[in-house]
């Protein structure tokens, strides 16, 4: 038998095309729908008059409205030992994009499940000094500690409950962590 490339191709697509359309893998979904989600509580809704907006070349930020910023974080115990009732943490429990607080600057702060150096690799997106030096992260016990590029540590930080965690700077700033 004497087969040219185009006719063999051919019949390579057509089987492919021919077996795709014949698959079961999806027909599990059809039969099992999920119950319908109940609706959310709603609450009142509120409006106010926005302020007009500024000039072009206006650099006042007072001009601008700001959300409150809570920048009351848990006090750490000076000796280094974790603040009553914080949680023993995980790697796991760490991982993913944080909204981070500096003394009141707001940034976002990447902490992969990347190994890097003795912990993981992390990445400050738009933060202030110091903690725009972060190179790593790990935990250890209820502590959560953000090196720089030579292992020095530039915060430390505990669980302050479900997805936030407050600490300080090596230079005595308050940190926090939400997601």
């Amino acid at each position: 038998m004497n087969f040219s490339k185009s006719g063999l191709v051919a019949v390579s697509l057509a089987a492919l095309f021919a077996s795709g359309c014949t698959t079961s893998r999806f027909s599990s979904m059809d039969e099992q729908q999920p119950a319908p989600l109940q609706p959310a509580p709603s609450g009142q809704v509120t409006s106010n008059q926005l302020p007009p907006p500024a000039s072009p070349g206006t650099t006042d930020p007072s001009q601008f409205p700001t959300a409150p910023q809570n920048t009351q974080v848990a006090s750490l115990p000076p000796d280094g030992s974790a603040p009553a009732g914080a949680a023993d943490l995980n790697a796991a429990s760490v991982a993913g994009v944080w909204n981070a607080s500096v003394s009141g600057q707001s940034c976002k702060i990447a902490t992969p499940q990347t190994k890097f150096g003795a912990g993981f690799r992390a990445g400050p997106l738009h933060c202030p000094a110091p903690i725009d030096g972060i190179k790593s992260w790990n935990v250890t016990g209820k502590q959560l500690t953000l090196y720089d590029e030579n292992g020095g540590s530039l915060a430390r930080l505990y669980s302050s409950g479900g997805s936030k965690f407050d600490g300080q700077t090596s230079n005595g700033q308050p940190i926090s962590l939400t997601r």
